[in-house]
């Protein structure tokens, strides 16, 4: 089973790209994220997820093993197939959809090509106590740091600094994990402005 490829781009399609590694065109199929990063006549690493069935196989290719990990993950929900996985992955950074799943955020997930409102939902509520384990950057802290919030159940010196991050231009993702670090850092009881100052110091590690 292939696992990396790594060559030199030969063609960029709308779907896929063609890898030269030592002579061999590897066709694998990318999300739009991966692509647009791609150029013919460039080197190229791809993390590889092979699809086996009775009557193919395809290669899956990704720019990082995260989003490999994620491709994987969405494929055990029901009704999502490779070509809406490949999509999600396409359209969210690993980090955006650790976010989304633990806020619940369904609009986010629905942006991605072929995802209606109902796989949306379903992806969100399947993925809810699974995705930690394949967050790429994101720790597990940050991760729970977004479900509390989603959920309301957050303390109030979490929430305000977590907001104050945002109105100072990080992403809520970034501002999450950075509260999550300065908690760790902190503990449990830092007021809001501490954990700001905490934060600022981790974002700007």
């Amino acid at each position: 089973m292939i696992g990396k490829l790594k060559g030199t781009v030969d063609e960029v399609g709308e779907d896929h790209v063609v890898l030269d590694v030592h002579g061999v065109g590897y066709l694998a199929f990318c999300g739009a994220r991966t692509l647009q990063n791609l150029r013919p006549g460039e080197a190229a690493v791809l993390f590889i997820e092979t699809y086996v069935r009775e009557d193919m196989i395809r290669l899956y290719g990704f720019a990082t093993e995260a989003e490999r990990a994620w491709f994987r993950l969405l494929l055990v929900v029901q009704h999502v197939g490779t070509k809406v996985a490949l999509n999600v992955v396409g359209t969210l950074s690993p980090g955006d959809l650790a976010s989304a799943i633990a806020l619940q955020d369904k609009a986010s997930i629905a942006r991605a090509p072929g995802v209606g409102p109902k796989v949306a939902a379903r992806i969100v509520a399947e993925l809810k106590d699974k995705a930690p384990a394949y967050s790429g950057a994101a720790s597990a802290e940050s991760f729970t740091l977004h479900r509390d919030i989603g959920e309301g159940v957050a303390t109030a010196p979490v929430t305000d600094a977590v907001s104050a991050l945002v109105n100072l231009g990080y992403s809520r993702d970034q501002a999450a994990n950075a509260v999550a670090v300065a908690l760790r850092e902190a503990g449990e009881d830092a007021p809001a402005t501490l954990l700001i100052r905490s934060g600022l110091k981790v974002l700007s590690r």
